[in-house]
């Protein structure tokens, strides 16, 4: 991993680079996905299951081939080894529980003038969530965005999951049941977005499409924004890691590589005041990944994108961190509430020396899809809110319309919106 320090006379451009990143801005790769897309509009099912085919080497003859049914997801969720099943039950519950509370009911009030004036809130209808097939198999995935829209009372959940070869993980099934997904359909890529933001034959339109996948999927749902909406533009995933004082610098290093792992574009950022504990990290990435299953992977990442950073102390730090704006953010420290207080942009933080980055990724309960590439800027973590939608309600009572028609004639007077003075002053006159 390459090794910065505050301290060196270019260090804000070298940080700068570090985190300049770019996914789907790529000229050929939205030309490419324009015709996908293009073409699923025109040809449906066929043409759907044709990409499905050549791209996945799906052995599907007829569309039909790639739903799966509710038999085989109860089939692949009854066949788990009872340690497997209960840890999937156990994740599902604590992040049913986290998000029950995120639910919001709609209010209203009566103004002075007598006037009603609230806020209805209404789950989506149907949505579409996307969960990555082949060798990035997760089936957190399916209950990070499955669970929280049955929360929010969804009434039909689309799930899109690509099967290479037309092999499937089937704990991605089992948790497709367990979370209450209605349809899955084995397809993946910009195809699949497609068909869920249009519609073909068989699949019907959605109105939201949530859940991360690669850089064709994130530059489809970019694409088909506006025609329904979308959670996010998933970028690869990211960690940055903050620590000071006493720390055990191979946990450290583990959780770096944590996220390193997931792709060769994935960032990795190691931030302290410490230099000894800078060195110690150093040393344990190099033994950890001497037998990481995924150490090619992990390694590419860290000498692409990662870095270990040392400051002059806590302030520069949070600055550091607030420019990230991290996609997890870990404070390994004493007093990490404290200094959480403090972090402006980030999507989660995980606070003290005993909360690995990992446990959010699975169980812990809050969503694990979060705002990458700096979005957390202006972005928020998946949740119950993403699922529902709110509608103003106003009522104006016989006098209280008196005053509000007076003012709206007056200012639409002034934007020469004669059709909207007349129709309030109608109401006063």
């Amino acid at each position: 991993m390459r090794r910065l320090s505050t301290q060196d006379q270019n260090f804000k451009q070298q940080f700068a680079d570090l985190l300049a990143f770019e996914t789907v801005n790529d000229p050929e790769l939205l030309k490419t996905v324009d015709q996908i897309i293009a073409d699923v509009r025109a040809d449906g099912d066929k043409h759907v299951l044709a990409l499905t085919q050549k791209f996945d080497r799906h052995p599907a003859q007829h569309f039909s081939d790639l739903e799966l049914t509710q038999t085989q997801l109860k089939a692949a969720f009854d066949g788990l080894d009872d340690e497997v099943r209960q840890a999937l039950e156990m994740a599902a519950n604590r992040i049913r529980s986290f998000h029950e509370a995120q639910k919001q009911d709609g209010w209203t009030y009566v103004d002075a003038l007598g006037n009603t004036l609230g806020q209805k809130i209404t789950p989506l209808d149907r949505v579409g969530i996307y969960v990555p097939g082949g060798l990035a198999s997760y089936p957190s995935s399916v209950l990070m965005n499955a669970v929280p829209a049955h929360v929010a009372g969804v009434q039909e959940i689309i799930m899109v999951v690509p099967a290479p070869n037309g092999e499937l993980n089937p704990l991605v099934l089992a948790a497709a049941y367990l979370a209450g997904v209605h349809r899955v359909f084995t397809i993946g890529g910009a195809q699949a977005v497609a068909a869920l933001a249009y519609g073909t034959e068989t699949i019907p339109q959605v109105d939201k499409i949530t859940g991360p996948g690669n850089r064709f999927v994130a530059a489809a749902k970019r694409a088909v924004f506006g025609q329904v909406g979308i959670d996010m533009i998933a970028g690869p995933s990211e960690i940055l890691v903050y620590a000071e004082g006493e720390n055990n610098a191979k946990w450290l290093a583990m959780d770096v590589l944590s996220q390193a792992e997931h792709d060769t574009v994935a960032q990795a950022i190691f931030i302290t005041p410490d230099e000894q504990l800078l060195n110690a990290v150093a040393e344990a990435v190099e033994e950890h990944l001497a037998n990481l299953p995924k150490a090619e992977i992990a390694r590419t990442s860290i000498a692409n994108r990662g870095a270990l950073v040392l400051v002059k102390d806590r302030d520069e730090a949070i600055a550091l961190i607030n420019q990230v704006a991290p996609e997890h953010l870990e404070l390994c420290l004493d007093d990490a509430e404290q200094m959480s207080q403090e972090i402006r942009h980030a999507g989660a933080i995980f606070m003290g020396r005993y909360t690995p980055e990992a446990i959010g990724d699975y169980c812990a309960g809050p969503n694990h899809v979060l705002p990458t590439s700096g979005t957390a800027r202006f972005s928020s973590p998946l949740g119950v809110y993403d699922f529902q939608k709110r509608t103003s309600l106003i009522m104006c009572s016989e006098q209280g319309v008196k005053s509000l028609a007076k003012t709206a004639d007056i200012l639409a007077q002034q934007e020469n919106l004669d059709a909207h003075a007349r129709s309030a002053r109608y109401r006063y006159q």
